[in-house]
């Protein structure tokens, strides 16, 4: 298992100009670390990969694997929507000393059953590091189901899926036919503490950029047998959770770290700062949740 608990999903922060904050990005670093955190994950959504250009987030990789320097595991978003360049990038990632692979379902192409296996087969064959399997259909447009994950979870190094459907039922079925030692991370913030009711074995977490400490407790807590007090760290973030996500991902936590000080730069287009009216509800959730809002 790559990790257990909660791992962020961490933001890019950038330059005025721009280009990446590696400084900052140190900062955020150590900051998850000195919270707890238990995993990095660079250069997935939160983190706006979509919007770097292949230099620059290997870049961003490479400063991540030399800074968190072995202390947790760090988990490199290498998945597109091409099979081939996805392997590519895998590939680079694994010579840059990363400890594992997120690999997200190729949007837009729409795969069927078979290219969806094969393109994963694919990057899994290419490189020897442990693979993620990222299930977000809310983006893609593309819900990986059981039975699929269950036959992708008999190739050795695909050990685990990010499951961020959003449906519980699914989760169960997930955990009914995979091997007792294929991870399942919760995708969504608002539902850890059920996902790990049922099998579960931690967060991939957006949540984590602001209150890394308490996501990671969360997940601590069940698997300590405290249950009670898990339950009441989720039921405690909900509404929190609910204004990191009034608009798109990563948008509210992206200005959520601006706004308690952490001044991570600009969102790159398309995306771009949040309407007023959701900003307020985020401000005051951030206050409500003790996070001090400086601007």
């Amino acid at each position: 298992m790559l990790f257990k608990g909660s791992a962020v999903a961490i933001v890019t922060p950038f330059t005025s100009d721009n280009k990446v904050n590696f400084d900052k990005l140190g900062e955020l670093i150590e900051f998850q670390l000195e919270n707890g955190t238990d995993g990095i994950v660079v250069c997935g959504t939160t983190g706006e990969a979509t919007t770097m250009t292949k230099d620059e987030k290997l870049d961003t990789i490479k400063y991540t694997v030399d800074k968190v320097n072995k202390r947790v595991p760090v988990i490199a978003g290498s998945g597109t929507n091409n099979t081939m360049d996805s392997v590519v990038m895998s590939q680079k990632c694994e010579a840059l000393g990363v400890d594992g692979l997120l690999v997200i379902t190729p949007y837009y192409n729409k795969a069927n059953k078979s290219g969806l296996k094969k393109h994963f087969e694919t990057i899994a064959n290419s490189v020897k590091l442990p693979i993620i399997l990222y299930n977000v259909p809310g983006r893609t447009n593309m819900n990986m189901g059981p039975a699929v994950i269950a036959d992708l979870a008999k190739i050795e190094n695909i050990v685990a899926v990010k499951e961020a459907s959003g449906d519980l039922a699914q989760v169960a079925r997930i955990a009914s036919v995979v091997p007792k030692d294929f991870a399942i991370y919760s995708g969504n913030d608002d539902s850890i503490l059920q996902l790990l009711s049922v099998g579960g074995s931690g967060v991939i977490s957006v949540l984590a950029n602001v209150c890394p400490k308490e996501t990671h407790d969360l997940v601590a807590k069940f698997f300590e047998g405290d249950i009670d007090g898990s339950r009441e760290l989720q039921l405690k973030l909900m509404s929190l959770i609910d204004a990191l996500f009034i608009e798109v991902n990563p948008v509210p936590v992206k200005t959520a770290l601006n706004l308690i000080g952490f001044e991570v730069g600009d969102l790159r287009l398309p995306l771009a700062e949040m309407e007023d009216k959701n900003l307020e509800v985020l401000k005051s959730e951030l206050t409500k949740a003790g996070l001090k809002v400086v601007k």
